[in-house]
């Protein structure tokens, strides 16, 4: 089974007693909240469970790997995810499908 931001509504609505709409502005600020801060260049980090930073790199000549051509790589940003000690550790001795 995946978890959504659908699926993350509705458990959240049935173990509190909210409202669907209730719910759904709380997902709503949470996600809002850790997209501001990697915006802002900063680190998001559920402590034990994870940890997500934004990470820069520089452009580069790289190549097409159909024709070999040089190909120039503008500046990028991406995502960096840490696993966590205690989610790893949970992984690690749980009967886990990954």
């Amino acid at each position: 089974m995946e978890l959504n931001k659908r699926g993350l509504i509705a458990a959240l609505q049935k173990e509190s007693g909210l409202s669907k709409a209730q719910a759904g502005r709380i997902v709503e600020l949470f996600f809002s909240e850790m997209a501001s801060t990697l915006e802002k260049g900063e680190r998001v980090e559920i402590r034990g469970l994870w940890s997500l930073r934004v990470k820069s790199y520089g452009a580069y000549i790289g190549r097409n790997p159909k024709t070999r051509e040089p190909v120039e790589v503008k500046p990028k940003k991406l995502p960096v995810f840490k696993m966590g000690r205690v989610l790893r550790q949970w992984l690690n001795t749980n009967d886990c499908d990954v």
